[in-house]
């Protein structure tokens, strides 16, 4: 039987909740935000079809490209001082970005996470050894670190699946610090719960008091600093090779390295191999930053109770992030389904 989707589930569906609960300014921050990530994850996805050009490709039919030619029909943003294609090494970059993006977040989180909720939930000598590594790990300036992690994890060389998983795992070892705190603190302070205290007298162990009702309830910010981990990713990638530890050339496209093949090109007037690589990391941070910065103000009660006042509705007061609880019995029953 085919099924719809009713006003009320409508209503319930990732972003489009938060698009209803957005006023006036926050709601063209989230929109323009979630319009600049689309077209980053579209241009990911679909980097050889919108490329007129290989990422590498230094001639085609006609001959060679020919090194620093100005934007023409032939090449709409110009070629680079190695004679590649701007737009080609621009649109494969997004790739590599979502990439390294990807596999630094899931890294990070399930590492973080899993950390994060054994040092909470059992704490004792685990949870101070786990805080101090994990204070350590933060107090390094994140760029040096991903440098160091870089040269240790990739030694030199800088192949296309090397280079991404070495700026990957140099990224992962800075997010982790981030979700551990963040779970940490949650579950110390969901294990205290009543409903925990009551799984634990009928009998429930460790490991499914942990996973059915303290993880579930102590992950609900991880959207949250996830899109702003990603943008954060991007920039520490960029970094990694405008300085010379990123992904070489003719092993993938990455803004940062093309970058740093640009600085000569600066001061001879040639604007085109620089501006058009440091614009797409501008829109893709400025995006994804958009989308975090939106959600974490959604998050905030006091907006939610904002919006229900300027709407008219008086019975629903939301207290967690992309949920609302309402008055009376209701209420009671929400908090029940949390839980």
């Amino acid at each position: 039987m085919a099924t719809t989707v009713t006003p009320r589930r409508k209503r319930g569906l990732p972003l489009v909740r938060q698009l209803r609960q957005s006023v006036g300014l926050q709601r063209g921050m989230l929109v323009a935000g979630l319009v600049l990530t689309g077209l980053f994850l579209l241009t990911a996805l679909l980097a050889d079809v919108i490329s007129p050009y290989g990422f590498s490709q230094l001639r085609d039919g006609s001959g060679s490209f020919g090194a620093q030619r100005p934007p023409s029909g032939d090449h709409l943003l110009g070629t680079t001082v190695g004679g590649y294609d701007v737009l080609s090494r621009v649109v494969h970059g997004t790739r590599t970005a979502l990439l390294v993006v990807v596999v630094a977040v899931v890294l990070s989180i399930f590492v973080g996470v899993l950390l994060g909720l054994v040092s909470g939930y059992f704490g004792g000598w685990v949870d101070r050894v786990l805080v101090v590594v994990c204070d350590a790990i933060y107090a390094f300036p994140s760029l040096l670190l991903a440098i160091v992690v870089a040269i240790v994890i990739s030694g030199g060389q800088s192949s296309l699946w090397g280079g991404i998983l070495a700026a990957a795992l140099s990224i992962t070892v800075i997010f982790i610090p981030q979700y551990f705190r963040v779970v940490r603190a949650e579950v110390v302070r969901i294990k205290a719960e009543a409903f925990v205290e009551s799984a634990k007298v009928i009998g429930a162990g460790h490991w499914r008091i942990m996973t059915r009702h303290v993880l579930r309830n102590a992950t609900r910010t991880l959207p949250l600093i996830l899109t702003l981990n990603a943008s954060e990713a991007i920039l520490t990638l960029a970094g990694l090779g405008f300085l010379g530890f990123g992904i070489e050339q003719t092993a993938a496209a990455e803004w940062g390295f093309d970058l740093n093949r640009a600085l000569s090109d600066v001061t001879s007037g040639i604007w085109w191999t620089s501006v058009f690589p440091g614009l797409a990391i501008v829109l893709v941070v400025l995006g994804l930053t958009l989308v975090g910065e939106s959600l974490n103000d959604l998050a905030d009660p006091r907006l939610r109770s904002r919006r229900a006042a300027e709407s008219g509705e008086t019975g629903e007061v939301s207290v967690v992030p992309g949920g609302v609880l309402g008055a009376g019995p209701a209420g009671l029953a929400g908090i029940e389904e949390v839980r």
